[in-house]
């Protein structure tokens, strides 16, 4: 019986029915190189489900029999595709499976930052009422520049459209774009914005694309969401630029490292909205990305 790897401690049981026949491994919640090498050794998967840490060539390397790495969601930069290439390894993703999960996590982190949602909640709860003394941004004929317009990107600029926002998108593999969306250059996304929302994959050209010099060519009082990866910032830069406010507030849902180290910069900073990277985790994205993961390993091992 082959054997497939989860690089997690559980799968939905809609894409463990669908591996009916395949001894499933799973390498728990938080596994380290040297735990997947291990079990690629003892195993010798066929497949390999990527949740959680990284798939890098030691880890191909311990599993001749392995054909395909399938994301558990979309984001393949955890796995060294250059590396599976040379191995002959496919690289699948269930692109799309979360697509609304992280576009409402979008939409909520972009309503927590104009609306002071977190701040205000807690000076409610400390007996204050600032009603004589707080302004909300209204988001109605506003401009919101998207990075990458994929199934998450679209899906929330559907969302921001029926806001009233004015929708302006940077993606040089986007075609067939809605009419709400217009595309533009990466300058027009800064000078014009008055939200800036990242929805691309994280790859070495564009790792710190929001940075001194970018956040300085937006709008004052600019919002930043960031439910894609966190590597797309400079955190140095968006803290400074936060608390210069340049930027207005920030809603993040990934981060440069992660998990967020203790004592982290953005902790205790209050125009910082802050989530655990669960933009994607809902229930049905679960399900949803399971069986995406599962049927398209299934796809690439029947080739073989």
């Amino acid at each position: 019986m082959s054997a497939i790897l989860v690089t997690g401690a559980d799968l939905a049981p809609q894409a463990l029915a669908l591996l009916e026949g395949f001894e499933v491994v799973y390498a728990g919640k938080t596994p380290v190189e040297s735990d997947l090498v291990a079990l690629c050794r003892a195993h010798d998967p066929a497949a390999i489900i990527v949740r959680y840490g990284k798939v890098g060539a030691a880890v191909m390397d311990a599993a001749p029999s392995l054909k395909v790495i399938s994301k558990h969601g979309s984001g393949t930069d955890t796995i060294d595709k250059a590396a599976a290439q040379q191995r002959g390894i496919e690289v699948v993703a269930a692109v799309g499976a979360n697509a609304a999960a992280v576009a409402e996590q979008a939409l909520a982190l972009t309503l927590a930052c104009a609306k002071s949602v977190v701040g205000l909640n807690e000076r409610m709860h400390a007996g204050h009422w600032d009603k004589a003394t707080h302004k909300s941004i209204e988001l109605g004929g506003r401009t919101i520049g998207l990075l990458g317009l994929g199934a998450i990107g679209l899906r929330f600029a559907r969302m921001a459209d029926a806001m009233g926002m004015r929708v302006i998108g940077f993606d040089p593999y986007a075609k067939n774009l809605p009419a709400f969306v217009a595309p533009v250059d990466l300058e027009t996304i800064w000078r014009e914005s008055d939200v800036v929302s990242l929805h691309c994959p994280l790859t070495e050209d564009n790792r710190g694309m929001l940075n001194a010099s970018t956040l300085a060519q937006c709008k004052r009082g600019v919002i930043v969401v960031n439910t894609a990866r966190g590597g797309l910032i400079d955190e140095p830069s968006l803290l400074a630029a936060v608390r210069s406010g340049q930027v207005f507030a920030a809603g993040l849902d990934s981060f440069a490292v992660e998990p967020m180290a203790p004592g982290h910069a953005f902790q205790g900073e209050a125009r910082i909205v802050l989530s655990p990277h669960i933009g994607g985790v809902t229930t049905d994205a679960y399900v949803n990305m399971g069986v995406g993961a599962a049927t398209n390993l299934l796809a690439v091992l029947n080739r073989h």
